[in-house]
């Protein structure tokens, strides 16, 4: 089993910054992917951006390339999202998720998210 816990998250002025970090434990793994993924009130989870562990290849949501930026920690199994430029369309809920097999939509395992508001 692999626990994921989110922290960074809270309230931040149009424009501001915040970077959101996500600690696995358990059965960690140095391969596969970790990735990022928020959750509007009304609206279906949609991806953010995920990161490769082996290669630190790293894929964003069109929307937030340029603004976002995702970053990983193998030594202290930790992964990164660095928030810039914010918009209150950036209000949600923020999920980290793990998938270890590297394997097309296999999250296996989710954090249980850290709430992220941006005020106009």
């Amino acid at each position: 089993q692999v626990q994921l816990v989110e922290s960074g998250g809270g309230l931040v002025q149009a424009g501001g910054s915040l970077r959101l970090s996500c600690a696995a434990s358990g059965r960690t793994f140095s391969t596969g992917l970790m990735g990022w993924f928020r959750q509007a009130p009304g609206k279906e989870r949609e991806v953010v951006a995920s990161i490769r562990w082996s290669s630190g290849a790293t894929l964003y949501a069109n929307s937030m390339k340029g603004r976002f930026t995702i970053s990983g920690d193998n030594a202290e199994n930790t992964v990164y999202l660095q928030m810039n430029s914010m918009q209150p369309d950036d209000t949600a809920l923020y999920y980290c998720a793990a998938n270890p097999a590297a394997a097309a939509n296999r999250w296996d395992y989710w954090g249980p998210g850290t709430q992220v508001t941006v005020s106009s």
